[in-house]
């Protein structure tokens, strides 16, 4: 008897092809198929020779990239020295999540399946290529393809003779148990922030705790907008970086959220666990401790203010003891009820918490051992650096807009991250924020002969800052910036700062101030207006030139 072991393999950005990946699995485990469900850099690439089925789902980011968690998995598949039948023994199908409107649609998934062809590998199927901007979103394509890829895979692999498909009525145990322990046992010191003894350079699994030196308003008061300078000091981290890269920060939910979570369940955030895997040789989420608090699951892991996806309420539909709530949970997880459930959660960026309120029955009857199935992990943010360390040493500056806008729910919505840091007072004592840096898409040039042109509109300037105090550090002076926002009055980022520069020579500064006059003003009528002068630079001294939104 042939075992039937299915591999899925995800490169997941924004956490849908993990979701889809998941989805795949839980679809196998009915099936009676032994299952694991990996990020493509979590696992060793060189046993895939020894593999027989495999389904990989990947979105593709920016221009046609690879998400961050696939890069290395990537860079080996395209290896030259790779041989042609190295993969003869593989079945496989590749499920890419892209967006139509950008010209590298859905790159990655036909790159991918190209390439395991060449190196042998048998489709299953052709590429499903989701698609971000159908009325339905991905599943569209999704579903009917899930389909006949369950059709293909049961005919290489029959059920074993006397076992059935699990009933989509039955619900599948949970990834983890969840141990209470008894209120008197030994509490371990330290919360999960004790600035570490530095041993590799931060990461995700390992961020810097760092400490939060200064949190300013740079816009006037009566602007719509907030937007804040912030500096973290990182001294001791080990952390480097250069113009162009980015800070990933890892947010947390404010306590009032995290209470109103733990009423509706009716948990005690105080209760201390431990979790088990359910299956043997699963590991354990990485970035919590153990034992760990309710408070502490719900602040720095569940994110319960991200808008809920279909697989939310297809779970949560089997711990409804209501018949009404049952109903409209299994609308919104059928296909059917796709651009029902869009209009109530997508459209008004309804968060996981608030559709928890509209359940009530069902709320209180999750399991909390289910809840790390249900709710996904809080993911990292990305910020452009906006200081140089030759001008700052051992800080981190970022320039930011807290995200901050109406839909047609009462409540304005709120960016997680922006809220969280906006919120951080150091003079409120010890504030710290756990970070990480990660190389970023811009290089700037070596050859200090080399004039740069930059275009950074609103907060689009952060990287461009960076860049110019490296360069000025470094004595660059061929630094043109084109900037624009829309009052000189109200949010001219880094005025006095520009406007230095520009008088010891090493700046050229363009701005263009929307509001100030009768008719809109932009970077691109400025740039114009200087066409004579951007040619010049391009042509006869090789300018590089960078835009930022």
């Amino acid at each position: 008897m042939v075992e039937r072991k299915l591999l899925v393999l995800f490169g997941s950005q924004t956490g849908t092809a993990q979701d889809t990946a998941e989805r795949i699995g839980r679809e196998a485990k009915r099936r009676h198929f032994q299952c694991r469900v990996e990020a493509l850099d979590s696992y060793d690439v060189a046993n895939l020779i020894n593999e027989l089925l495999v389904v990989f789902v990947c979105a593709t980011t920016g221009q046609g990239d690879p998400p961050d968690n696939m890069k290395m998995f990537w860079r080996f598949l395209f290896r030259k020295n790779l041989p042609p039948g190295s993969l003869c023994q593989l079945d496989y199908a590749v499920l890419g999540l892209g967006d139509s409107s950008y010209p590298k649609f859905n790159f990655v998934a036909k790159k991918l399946h190209k390439r395991v062809l060449q190196l042998g590998g048998n489709p299953l199927l052709p590429a499903a290529l989701g698609d971000d901007q159908h009325d339905l979103g991905p599943d569209a394509v999704v579903d009917p393809w899930l389909l006949a890829l369950w059709d293909k895979i049961l005919a290489l692999y029959p059920l074993p003779p006397g076992l059935e498909i699990i009933s989509p009525d039955v619900r599948l145990p949970p990834k983890y148990t969840l141990h209470y322990l008894a209120e008197d046992s030994p509490h371990p010191d330290g919360g999960l922030l004790q600035p570490t003894a530095p041993r590799a350079v931060p990461s995700e699994l390992h961020p810097f705790a760092a400490r939060v030196v200064s949190n300013q308003r740079v816009t006037a008061e009566s602007h719509f907008q907030d937007v804040r300078l912030i500096e973290f000091d990182v001294t001791g981290s080990g952390i480097t970086f250069s113009a162009g890269d980015v800070v990933m920060i890892q947010p947390q939910n404010c306590p009032e959220d995290v209470q109103q979570f733990c009423q509706l369940l009716c948990l005690d955030p105080d209760r201390r666990f431990v979790l088990k895997p359910t299956e043997p040789g699963k590991s354990l989420p990485a970035l919590l401790p153990q034992p760990c608090t309710i408070r502490h699951l719900v602040t720095h892991y569940l994110d319960i203010s991200c808008v809920p996806r279909r697989s939310f309420f297809e779970l949560l539909s089997y711990f409804s003891t209501n018949e009404l709530e049952r109903e409209k949970l299994q609308e919104f997880s059928s296909a059917e009820g796709q651009e029902e459930l869009y209009s109530y959660c997508n459209r008004p960026h309804r968060t996981t918490l608030e559709a928890l309120w509209d359940f009530p029955h069902t709320t209180c009857a999750i399991p909390p051992e289910y809840l790390l199935d249900l709710i996904p992990r809080i993911r990292p943010r990305a910020f452009s650096i906006a200081s140089s360390m030759l001008a700052h040493p051992d800080r981190i500056q970022i320039l930011m807009a807290v995200v901050r806008y109406k839909t047609r729910l009462s409540k304005p919505r709120r960016g997680l991250c922006s809220t969280w840091l906006a919120s951080l007072n150091p003079e409120q004592g010890d504030v710290r924020v756990p970070l990480w840096v990660k190389k970023g898409g811009m290089k700037f040039p070596a050859d200090p002969d080399i004039p740069v042109i930059m275009i950074g509109p609103g907060t689009g300037v952060a990287p461009f800052r960076a860049a110019i105090q490296e360069r000025v550090a470094q004595g660059c002076r061929g630094n043109c910036l084109f900037f624009g926002c829309r009052q000189k009055s109200k949010d001219f980022y880094c005025q006095a700062e520009w406007e230095e520069l520009v008088t010891k020579g090493f700046l050229t500064l363009f701005t263009a101030f929307s509001r100030d006059q009768e008719e809109k003003v932009y970077v691109q009528h400025r740039i114009q207006e200087n066409r004579r002068l951007v040619w010049e630079l391009l042509s006869s001294r090789s300018a590089h030139v960078y835009v930022a939104g």
